[in-house]
């Protein structure tokens, strides 16, 4: 039976270029038909996701996979925690009464540096009440920040040269593998 993946989320999903092998990758792995579609747009915030949930479920997904923490957390954006809380909970509300059979994986995905980093102080703290969120909804938490952390200043600089979107390929490197061991449940390993 085919398997449906949907990406929910900002611009590290909508032109982060990890959607392709990780379909390619999990398809591999199953051994079984994968797709892989994207909700996503650039500058995206929680408030988006609001107005888009729908969307998602309209493709009738077996995963959703989402992030939005990081524009919330922009200072530029004006947006509590609280704010962004309550959007995602309505999100996630949604979702489970929508898709009760629907895996749920939110993802925290790569640090911020330079200016981008600079206007988002409290990050981590957006990080943590969507981490909370996923645990009080049933769903799950991917944290692809250590993966990340491993790379020396340089090689971060170098993947993420904008501070705030990694090239693709780095993106697939690094978002990829863990994704497919956590959906897998391990089985994947590289």
């Amino acid at each position: 039976m085919p398997i449906k993946v949907v990406t929910f989320g900002t611009s590290l999903t909508a032109r982060g270029g990890w959607q392709q092998p990780l379909e390619d990758a999990l398809r591999s792995c199953m051994k079984q038909s994968v797709s892989v579609e994207s909700v996503a747009r650039s500058g995206a915030t929680s408030d988006w996701a609001l107005t888009n949930v729908q969307e998602v479920v309209a493709r009738r997904p077996d995963i959703v996979v989402i992030e939005f923490y990081a524009n919330d957390a922009a200072l530029n954006r004006f947006m509590s925690i609280a704010h962004s809380r309550r959007n995602m909970a309505e999100v996630l509300g949604q979702l489970r009464r929508q898709l009760p059979n629907t895996r749920i994986i939110i993802m925290a995905m790569n640090p911020f540096i330079g200016l981008r980093g600079f206007l988002r102080p409290f990050i981590d703290h957006y990080i943590d009440a969507h981490h909370k969120l996923a645990e009080d909804f049933g769903a799950e938490f991917h944290d692809n920040r250590p993966a990340w952390a491993r790379l020396s200043s340089d090689e971060l600089s170098a993947a993420i040269p904008d501070g705030a979107h990694p090239k693709p390929q780095m993106a697939s490197a690094i978002i990829v593998p863990g994704l497919v061991e956590r959906i897998t449940a391990g089985r994947c390993r590289n």
